[in-house]
């Protein structure tokens, strides 16, 4: 559902700006900002390269704290919709 309404908003928003022939500048920050959304949704919270870093290379999980880390997303799926 969410898909498809948003799909819709965007077409609207399209022909709108197609037949009006204005709001470019407006278009292309609203670009930039979804995009800016998608990228942080995309990017996981906590960058597994630095973490490497602080460590001496890749390793193992030794401890039991040093389980397997799900992928946790920077920005949540309820403050990108």
């Amino acid at each position: 559902g969410r898909w498809a309404g948003t799909l819709l908003a965007a077409a609207v928003y399209a022909l709108r700006v197609y037949y009006v022939q204005g709001f470019y500048v407006v278009s292309y920050g609203l670009g930039i900002y979804l995009l800016n959304l998608l990228i942080g949704f995309l990017s996981p919270m906590v960058d597994p390269e630095l973490e490497a870093l602080d460590q001496a290379g890749p390793a193992l999980p030794t401890r039991g704290n040093d389980e397997f880390k799900p992928f946790i997303r920077r920005l949540p799926e309820f403050k990108f919709w």
